[in-house]
């Protein structure tokens, strides 16, 4: 048997999934757990991760996925397993059933614990977590035996920065953004199960082991679609302008790794004379500037943990709200998934601005492999060259910095093209999405540079005041 326990965090499930797996002999996968083993055990996914991070990058969606599919390869035949907090997304969830599938273990049932959010803001004021493992722990609801030391380990039990109402509510609300779609995928194929995540320990435990026990004797009881639908609070996206929004160039950039959205950036933001937003950068720069989000993201690092959806959708709404993008913008490296979209026009709306176009710069995968394969990247700066089409001036040397260039460990092919698997995955619907929403422009992405950007430019036109430039930088 295989299922998946979800919810947002505060609802119980690191707990209830240790009962669950104890009654009915299931593994136990959480991605938190597996993520600090192969940086702990320095496994070459540990690494790989670990140099996104000292690089001040996030580590990308593929290598929390290469992570879960090892654990499912390894595991024992036959051995039942309940994944914890995974899946997440829609996507996570078409590669979980594809990977069970293609093992024939396939996913049995979804369990969501449903807790309103102004009892999940009240549990996480008072949660406690074992800095040593990682044990949860509640002041009331679940104390520790000894007041501040946690049962297992005997370390020191402590309240996460980020357990305030404010960030709270935030992941609250990106937990439903990004999980309604979840829903209604398993509710589509029978496998949803609603379970109310209200009361005791004891109470909430019960249903679950009636649950699962009911399950096993083929007589469980499944959402229907209709009524998930009813419990679905997706926050749905609003792009269209209100009479309150500013008009400006604000644009965003779409592209495969590879595709050169970086450089085009970098040329229309000195054409257009507007800032350019990539994330990238930013969560560096709140880290290196020791921002309060940058401390925030640090605790999640120094703990092995993946930095949250929350925290990296702060950081760009800081930075859109700064003065110098009052002429508008080009983000770069945000949105990446339908959720992220949703997030950015709640931004754009608590900003009273709205985004003008979105460009995908379309190159095909082959491509996309051979121009990888000559990528260099800058050790201080981070800058991008590549070997064929933006060579240095000196070999191995940053032009603006000095830095030493190397050739990142995941720009082989096989990891290229893995990549680019879940790039697709995540960024066709978010194509799909503006599409429908009247602003995607697609760019054809091969040939030179000064004919990319030249193409660019023509489809921004109808964007930019009529003062702007819109001739190519040569």
């Amino acid at each position: 048997m295989n299922i998946a326990l979800i919810g947002p965090s505060g609802v119980g499930k690191g707990t209830h999934a240790a009962s669950l797996c104890t009654r009915f002999d299931l593994r136990h996968v959480a991605t938190g757990d597996l993520f600090r083993y192969h940086l702990q055990t320095h496994s070459a996914l540990g690494q790989l991760a670990r140099k996104y991070m000292e690089q001040g990058e996030l580590v990308p969606d593929e290598v929390v996925d290469s992570i879960i599919e090892e654990w499912c390869v390894q595991r024992t035949p036959g051995e039942g397993a309940l994944f914890d907090g995974f899946p997440r997304t829609a996507y996570q969830a078409q590669f979980l059933d594809g990977l069970l599938q293609k093992l024939d273990r396939p996913l049995d049932a979804v369990v969501y614990l449903r807790v309103p959010d102004d009892v999940i803001v009240n549990r996480l004021a008072g949660r406690l977590i074992c800095r040593n493992c990682q044990a949860p722990y509640h002041r009331t609801l679940h104390p520790a035996r000894r007041d501040g030391v946690c049962d297992v380990c005997g370390h020191e039990l402590y309240q996460r920065p980020d357990d305030t109402t404010q960030l709270v509510q935030a992941r609250v609300r990106i937990f439903h953004r990004m999980t309604g779609p979840v829903l209604e995928h398993y509710a589509a194929t029978g496998r949803l199960a609603l379970i109310n995540g209200e009361g005791t320990i004891s109470e909430v435990e019960a249903r679950l082991l009636d649950l699962v026990a009911a399950m096993q004797q083929g007589s469980a009881r499944f959402a229907t679609r209709e009524e998930t639908a009813q419990i679905v609070a997706v926050e749905r996206a609003a792009l269209s302008a209100t009479q309150m929004a500013r008009v400006s160039p604000d644009v965003v950039l779409l592209g495969g790794p590879g595709s050169g959205k970086g450089t085009q950036a970098e040329r229309l933001c000195a054409q257009l004379r507007l800032p350019h937003i990539a994330t990238g950068d930013l969560f560096r720069e709140n880290l290196r500037q020791a921002t309060d989000l940058g401390k925030l993201a640090q605790t999640y690092m120094d703990r092995g943990e993946l930095v949250p959806d929350d925290v990296t959708e702060a950081m760009v709404e800081a930075r859109l709200a700064r003065p110098d993008t009052q002429g508008g913008f080009i983000l770069d490296g945000f949105p990446r998934t339908l959720p992220q979209a949703g997030a950015l026009a709640d931004m754009m709306t608590r900003l009273q601005r709205r985004i003008a176009a979105v460009l995908y710069i379309k190159v095909s995968d082959d491509a996309l492999v051979g121009r990888l394969s000559g990528r260099m990247i800058c050790r201080a700066c981070q800058a991008p060259y590549h070997l064929q089409f933006k060579p240095p001036r000196q070999p191995g040397v940053c032009d603006s910095c000095g830095g030493e260039l190397y050739q990142r460990a995941d720009d082989n092919p096989k990891t290229v093209r893995a990549r680019l698997i879940t790039f697709h995955g995540q960024t066709e619907p978010l194509i799909a999405y503006y599409q429908q929403a009247g602003l995607l422009h697609e760019i054809d992405g091969e040939g030179t540079l000064p004919e990319v950007c030249a193409r660019s430019l023509t489809a921004l036109r109808p964007h930019l005041p009529v003062s702007s430039p819109t001739s190519p930088t040569t």
